[in-house]
């Protein structure tokens, strides 16, 4: 692939990305990631790329790149890096996915394209990664790299963040809370595991790779932890409220001031772009997004069109008094000649909700194989016909936990400064895994920490 190509792949990849994810403003760690992410830029082997870098809206704890040097970290990482050499190994990891040119060398026309209901996506793998939560937002985006392209990386990554002055034995420590946080639960996927595979023994080779780096290069590496835990002061950690989020089986978003039901034991994900949910059978899925188009009808033509549905119901109704379209429709499969193809029990049948409220045009569509359907469009309408607005002010004035860096107070355990700090006895696993330690680790007074709260 030449490196024009290269860049508008990654240009073009860019668009879906901050679609599907939405950028964290955070100026001043804006600038940090900048100004290491170009110092690295210049040692690499393709200081000609034009390089650039950014924070993404998303929890989840995850560091990737596209074609083309775009490098990206989800607020998710960025809150439980302890240092900023553990940042800027990551940092050197995934410029070296760039410069070593893996995604690049892999189908790369498969990776990326606009995160679409049905756009070419066969159903049942659509809904049975959906439902394994395997595939949150950058699932959907990114093919997950080789076991031989991460220990390339990794190698990559202890060379770069070691030339521009930091230790790497940081780096190797990092992948010590990735660890952690897979093992603790299955909410976080995906993780920079879900994307990077961990080749085995991670955490030793990358140990072994600075300690190798520094006896051939002796010079003073520094870890700066101090001044990275600053930095993150207030980020927030988490899901933002304000994006939505599910509570007693119902998806509240405050800044829409809407709300619908959440089946029980339906696994979920949301973004900045759609909220989607499926039955643990991977046999049915809702989608819920804004619709493009200023009237009912030319949503529903829209709908129609960019999903090449053939309609078999259509009419108009009304949802807890908000004007509304309900439409059933097959998805048309095409033949090798280009004509529709006759519907089969294999077929999407989708039943699609357009409902008109607050300045929006809301869809939500209900998607299953037609051998299932019947069965599963009670479970649809009901999830539509409970669409409504909030007025509850404590679903609408609802705060994220933002990271709080406190100093300790008296020498003890993490546990008891956790403690000083009024952090309440649920977030304590949780709260040594973003420290970076146990709970039954020393700490001296003078000593910063991270705690939560609002």
């Amino acid at each position: 692939m030449s490196k024009e190509k290269e860049i508008a792949l990654g240009a073009e990849s860019h668009t879906s990305i901050v679609a599907t994810m939405g950028i964290y403003d955070d100026k001043n760690l804006q600038s940090f990631i900048n100004e290491k992410g170009k110092a690295m830029a210049n040692v690499s082997h393709r200081p000609d790329l034009p390089y650039q870098f950014f924070i993404v809206d998303s929890p989840v704890v995850n560091a990737f790149a596209v074609p083309g040097g775009y490098v990206y970290f989800t607020r998710g990482i960025m809150a439980h890096f302890n240092n900023e050499a553990e940042f800027a190994g990551v940092l050197g990891h995934e410029i070296g996915h760039i410069t070593a040119r893996h995604s690049a060398r892999q189908q790369t026309s498969q990776i990326f394209g606009q995160v679409g209901l049905l756009a070419g996506m066969v159903l049942s793998e659509t809904v049975r990664g959906l439902a394994d939560q395997t595939q949150q937002a950058l699932g959907l985006l990114l093919l997950s790299y080789s076991r031989e392209h991460e220990t390339e990386s990794d190698k990559i990554g202890v060379e770069y963040s070691s030339k521009i002055g930091y230790d790497a034995h940081q780096m190797a420590d990092f992948f010590g809370t990735l660890k952690k946080i897979s093992e603790k639960s299955g909410q976080t996927i995906p993780t920079f595991q879900s994307t990077h595979p961990d080749p085995g023994g991670r955490q030793t080779k990358v140990e072994k790779l600075a300690t190798e780096y520094q006896k051939e290069h002796p010079a003073k590496y520094n870890v700066n932890r101090d001044a990275y835990l600053r930095k993150i002061e207030g980020i927030i950690y988490g899901t933002d409220p304000k994006q939505g989020f599910v509570e007693n089986n119902t998806f509240y978003h405050p800044e829409l001031k809407l709300q619908f039901p959440v089946p029980s034991g339906w696994q979920y994900e949301n973004s900045p772009a759609q909220f989607q949910m499926a039955a643990k059978d991977g046999k049915s899925m809702v989608l819920f997004t804004i619709a493009p188009g200023k009237t009912l009808e030319e949503a529903a033509q829209g709908v129609v069109k960019n999903y090449s549905l053939q309609v078999s119901e259509n009419e108009k109704t009304s949802i807890n008094g908000n004007p509304a379209i309900v439409m059933v429709s097959t998805q048309a499969a095409q033949t090798q000649t280009g004509q529709q193809a006759a519907p089969t029990a294999n077929s999407i049948q989708v039943a699609t909700w357009l409902i008109q409220y607050g300045g929006n045009i809301y869809a939500i569509h209900g998607v299953a194989q037609a051998a299932n359907f019947s069965g599963s469009v009670g479970q649809f309408k009901s999830i539509a016909q409970g669409f409504k607005s909030v007025t509850d002010g404590n679903i609408l004035n609802r705060q994220p936990d933002r990271i709080r860096i406190k100093t300790v107070q008296r020498d003890g355990s993490l546990k008891d400064a956790l403690k000083d700090n009024n952090q309440q006895d649920k977030q304590m696993d949780e709260l040594a895994i973003i420290n970076g330690m146990s709970l039954s680790d020393k700490v001296t007074k003078g000593m910063l920490i991270k705690t939560l709260s609002k």
